[in-house]
């Protein structure tokens, strides 16, 4: 992957990332109580997704704020899985200045933070286009492609830094304790993906 310079450069990134971006969306992902009919409009929709108990777990707690709206619903999903993503890379890169890592532990987490970084921005991407598009038409269209194209490649970019871990050379409990985290990551930006196609769907 990318050398020494490429490295420290993401970290910059995310820095930058943590300190100056502010994106409104993201203030949809505050908890509030849930009404009824919200509820059922959030289990319906996880339904559609690869991990629906996760998924009702974790947004059943928005459905008021959600308020039955598809847009809102894949703005809330990217925004977390965006969070999260971002807090699980500080912890990669706090994790990767401790002393004792083996030099192919050190490399995977490496491979890691670079490939969460471009998940980072492909996410933030969409949550700002996701905020901005129109109403239908062929812009629309284009707009919910970008979209589409941008969460799975931040899906990708989880998947490679996963296969990093893989190997003998790498500690088990430090395999899981990094693996843990980029599931949890890939589990949310899946269930973002579905939610953004379910709502490409409704305006074709």
């Amino acid at each position: 992957m990318a050398a020494a310079g490429s490295y420290f450069s993401i970290i910059a990134l995310i820095i930058l990332i943590q300190l100056a971006t502010n994106l409104n969306s993201c203030s949809a992902a505050t908890p509030i109580r849930h009404s009824g009919r919200n509820t059922r409009f959030i289990r319906t929709s996880c339904r559609t997704t690869l991990q629906p108990s996760l998924c009702f777990v974790t947004f059943s707690r928005y459905a008021t704020r959600i308020r039955g709206s598809p847009r809102l619903l894949a703005t809330t999903a990217l925004s977390l899985a965006f969070n999260t993503t971002r807090f699980a890379t500080k912890s990669m890169i706090t994790l990767s200045k401790l002393h004792g890592l083996k030099r192919r532990e050190a490399a995977a987490l490496r491979v890691c933070v670079e490939e969460l970084g471009d998940s980072i921005d492909e996410l933030k991407d969409s949550i700002g286009k996701l905020s901005r598009h129109g109403a239908g038409g062929s812009t629309f269209r284009s707009q919910m492609s970008d979209i589409q194209t941008w969460v799975s490649a931040a899906l990708t970019d989880d998947d490679t830094c996963m296969d990093g871990l893989s190997g003998k050379s790498i500690n088990r409990k430090f395999r899981s304790r990094v693996r843990r985290r980029v599931v949890k990551i890939a589990h949310l930006t899946s269930i973002g993906l579905a939610f953004v196609n379910r709502y490409a769907a409704t305006h074709k």
